[in-house]
């Protein structure tokens, strides 16, 4: 199931990409910024050999050359799994795969055991993923070693083992115990077969190889298909353990084909379309955001470079905005699928409709002059006939050489979406005030809608408002935009919008305040009037605010509806609140300075009396500890209790209560301790003193 989900998400943006345009841009540089940072080596390694040659795959295709440097730990992962003879021959596959990138050396004793072990592993399988790693591990130590001798034995038999598990609609099944067939199998299948062909040590019997043709021919029967041309194999969840999602499932049968292709005579009977369907299929998608994903498209499409079937030729547009303004010429480019030069062509314009339009096309077919500096090929200037608008054009590519006819393949007709922009003119813009009954002209106002208005305007429900204006293209032609609206805001927030109508170039609204007094809530005041006209053409969309009108309106009636209640900003809780002013008493009033400071001095009068109680009673140091321990206790008391005076000192400066206790606590505590041990040596010594 999560392989499901894995496909589905894949082929997600996919699906938005074919819902919007039918453009396809060839690989380019946001590909090689997207493979540097899905594959990222953790401590200088990938987690798996499968890992790392998707990895080194992926850059070698790319044409990454500033890439992790993991060939020293590659090449020590593959010697253990080579030498190891636990390895299966999964493992065995992948380090070969990776080996055919980064070139490790294998000595010849490794080689023969390999052979040997994938030779029996090919003699053993039982399923379609066994004879699939055992017979791709040949092929890739066939090209890996001197060795000239590899090969299988009986190719023929092998081949019919294989065959064993296809279907009659292309399919196939993964093992004879699976009853049920899917595209992915197809792919591998192929994959295989493809490699028994090159291992056979004689020509295969050709009835097999065409056998094989006719069951590509019918598995390209079920190949599901977008309106944008793009062509891709899914199957049916049966198992979600063995579901591939589209992206994987059409790369397998890609690699699968173009191996057969490379190692058979004569081509494959498919139309040259359903190769170029593939390829829009895997350049729709974008840049998958998963490494597998990822590894998948690329390898996918470089298959289709070099495949000897047909290589697929895009045609893409650096821009499919054109701006009349800026006079923007039309440039196309043709590329492979990874963004290599095409060979000698020509494009030509062969037709240009307007969207959602039936009609003739508004162009003759003519040819875009080729660039061979830049490989772009341009239509300077675009055919009167185009003016503003979104527009659907038709290209088609022509081969110069008949031999490249054979060899690429462009497709019939590409179908591009334009969209062609410019200034639009707005011209004979008023406003004007009308007498409801003659229809005479009240007020009436020139208005500059590119610049600044300030229109103050006033009427009764009697009375009519009209604002009208042109709109021109820069062809001269009538434009209607998609939006052309009127907006009136009461100063209390109500709003009212309008529909402006138009006629040809002129448009114009006309507002019958006296029909309109209910929709207004008979609300009476100043109402500001902005116009909007706006489309993705117009270059030059307005939104302005005009002015305001005064309305004088009836008295509402008894019955008649009230205005809305206005929603209230979810956001304004969170605003500012109002300040919140205190009021405190009033101090008491301070007694004089003279009388606290005689006070101050009564209170320092029993620190005096303390110090000369001392004197009298005749204080001295003679019992003062002389050793060093003890001496180091008694000064430390002494210290704590000057700490202890100095702290009160504070409390009464700048400390509060709550401070001051706890400094106090850990100044207790300190005391305690230094005062024991002083004590406890004094009381040891005045012992000695009264038994002496």
């Amino acid at each position: 199931m999560a392989r499901s989900l894995a496909g589905f998400l894949a082929l997600f943006p996919f699906v938005l990409i074919c819902g919007a345009a039918s453009l396809f841009q060839p690989i380019s540089d946001s590909h090689r910024s997207a493979a540097l940072e899905l594959f990222t080596p953790t401590h200088g390694s990938f987690k798996s050999l499968e890992e790392t040659y998707e990895a080194l795959r992926t850059f070698e295709v790319l044409g990454i050359e500033k890439k992790p440097d993991v060939t020293a730990t590659a090449c020590r992962s593959i010697s253990e799994t080579l030498g190891s003879l636990t390895s299966t021959p999964k493992d065995l596959f992948y380090a070969l795969k990776a080996n055919s990138i980064v070139k490790c050396k294998i000595n010849e004793k490794t080689s023969e055991g390999i052979f040997t072990r994938l030779n029996a592993a090919v003699n053993g399988a039982s399923s379609l993923l066994d004879f699939y790693y055992s017979i791709g591990g040949l092929v890739l130590i066939k090209g890996q070693t001197s060795k000239a001798d590899v090969y299988l034995t009986d190719a023929e038999g092998v081949f019919r083992s294989v065959k064993a598990f296809s279907q009659s609609d292309g399919r196939w099944r993964y093992s004879s115990n699976n009853p049920e067939s899917s595209a992915f199998a197809a792919g591998i299948a192929l994959e295989t077969l493809a490699g028994i062909v090159s291992l056979a040590s004689s020509e295969m019997d050709q009835s097999l190889i065409i056998t094989l043709k006719n069951d590509v021919s019918k598995l390209f029967d079920s190949i599901e298909k977008y309106d944008v041309g793009a062509l891709y194999f899914d199957d049916k969840l049966v198992d979600g353990r063995e579901h591939q999602g589209p992206l994987s499932t059409t790369s397998s049968v890609v690699r699968g084909l173009t191996a057969l292709a490379a190692v058979t005579a004569g081509s494959v009977n498919l139309p040259g379309d359903k190769i170029l369907g593939l390829a829009k299929f895997f350049l729709g998608i974008g840049v998958p955001g998963d490494a597998e994903d990822f590894f998948n498209q690329i390898d996918s499409l470089a298959c289709l470079e070099s495949n000897r079937v047909s290589i697929p030729l895009i045609l893409s547009l650096p821009s499919t905005e054109l701006s009349l303004t800026k006079k923007d010429s039309l440039k196309v480019r043709v590329n492979t699928v990874l963004g290599s030069n095409a060979p000698p062509l020509t494009v030509k314009l062969v037709g240009a409709f307007s969207s959602g339009s039936k009609d003739a096309s508004l162009v003759e077919s003519q040819e875009l002059k080729f660039d061979a500096e830049t490989g772009v090929h341009i239509l300077s200037n675009l055919p009167k006939s185009i003016d503003v608008g979104s527009y659907t054009f038709v290209f088609e590519i022509v081969l110069h050489e008949s031999e490249h006819v054979k060899v690429y393949v462009t497709g019939s007709q590409t179908k591009v979406p334009i969209f062609v922009t410019g200034l639009i003119k707005i011209e004979s813009a008023e406003i004007t005030v009308l007498d409801g009954d003659l229809g005479s002209i009240e007020t009436q106002k020139k208005l500059d809608l590119a610049g600044h208005n300030a229109v103050s305007l006033s009427a009764n429900h009697l009375q009519k408002l009209r604002i009208s204006f042109q709109l021109t293209t820069p062809r001269g032609r009538a434009f209607r935009p998609h939006q052309a609206l009127l907006k009136l805001r009461h100063e209390s927030k109500i709003e009212h919008i309008f529909l402006v109508g138009n006629s040809g170039k002129q448009f114009e609204i006309v507002l019958n305040f006296l029909g309109l007094v209910e929709k207004f809530f008979y609300l009476s005041g100043r109402y500001d009037i902005e116009l909007t006209v706006g489309d993705a053409v117009m270059e030059n969309s307005l939104l302005r605010a005009i002015g305001h009108i005064e309305l004088d309106l009836p008295e509402p009636p008894e019955k008649a509806p009230r205005p809305p209640p206005q929603p209230v900003d979810p956001y304004s809780r969170y605003g500012p609140k109002a300040e919140i002013t205190h009021i405190f008493r009033a101090p008491e009033k301070h007694p004089p300075k003279e009388l606290s400071l005689a006070f101050l001095g009564l209170t320092i009068l029993p620190l005096l009396g303390f110090l000369v109680g001392l004197l009298r009673l005749g204080v001295n140091l003679k019992n003062f500890p002389s050793k060093a321990i003890p001496a180091t206790f008694a000064i430390l008391f002494h210290v704590g209790i000057g700490a202890v005076l100095l702290l009160y000192v504070l409390f009464w400066l700048k400390l509060d209560l709550f401070q001051t206790l706890k400094l106090l606590g850990f100044l207790g505590v300190f005391l305690v301790l230094v005062g024991h041990r002083i004590l406890s040596h004094l009381a040891a010594t005045s012992a000695k003193v009264k038994s002496a």
